[in-house]
């Protein structure tokens, strides 16, 4: 495990040095099907009647960065909901390079933006606070008011966490790895702890920056999270 932590933490430095995936770049255009929310791109599609509606609320993991339209996120894990029996939409609002702070600024105006109050709203946010080396505690802060926000508004919310970088310093990760798990426990969300679980390290699960999950990395991490997901949304 320790070398796995290694190796995630020297190739989020080389993203956090070199990639594209900045709050400075705007993500790319809506597919002709989408209409935009905020920064985020947000299907417009109205959601099944008689579906339960889940937003996927995060930043590049969740927004498909650099993969085809069908291939990111929120499609693959619609699919493989739909495929255990269950009639799901899921609608993708995230955005490349969001810190917790810029997805609570979009918060209200995405979630007005539906269609109706999602049954789920997944959060997968923190990872670029942390790569910026942002205070952990405006972290915690920021997602509890999203979770609080959303709390407010009846919303039910799984959090899917991040770890800590190892460059960051083990004070920084004592402070960072357990805010996702103290937050879920606080709201009673559902947990899912590594959102790059079973593809951080696996070349030929990763885009060429060596983060980013490619499709099939994509599917793997939507095998894992899944069956989470659907639990989440039992009543």
């Amino acid at each position: 495990m320790a070398g796995r932590l290694l190796q995630y933490g020297a190739m989020m430095l080389f993203v956090h040095l070199a990639s594209g995936c900045s709050d400075k770049a705007p993500p790319p255009p809506p597919p002709a099907d989408t209409a935009q929310t905020g920064n985020a791109v947000v299907s417009a599609a109205a959601p099944i009647a008689d579906a339960k509606l889940v937003l996927a609320f995060g930043d590049s993991l969740y927004a498909g960065y650099n993969l085809d339209q069908d291939k990111g996120l929120a499609p693959v894990l619609e699919q493989a909901l739909n495929r255990r029996g269950m009639k799901v939409r899921v609608v993708n609002a995230g955005v490349s390079g969001d810190t917790t702070a810029a997805g609570l600024a979009r918060l209200a105006f995405t979630l007005d933006g539906l269609p109706r109050k999602p049954d789920l709203m997944l959060v997968g946010l923190g990872g670029n606070d942390m790569l910026r080396g942002l205070s952990p505690k405006e972290t915690r802060a920021n997602l509890g008011a999203i979770l609080s926000e959303a709390k407010r508004r009846g919303i039910k919310v799984m959090l899917t966490g991040m770890l800590a970088s190892p460059n960051m310093g083990p004070d920084y990760a004592a402070a960072f790895n357990p805010i996702y798990s103290d937050l879920a426990k606080r709201y009673d969300a559902p947990l899912y702890p590594f959102m790059l679980d079973g593809v951080i390290g696996k070349r030929s699960l990763q885009l060429p920056d060596g983060i980013h999950p490619n499709d099939k990395g994509v599917t793997v991490i939507v095998g894992k999270l899944a069956p989470v997901v659907a639990g989440a949304l039992k009543p």
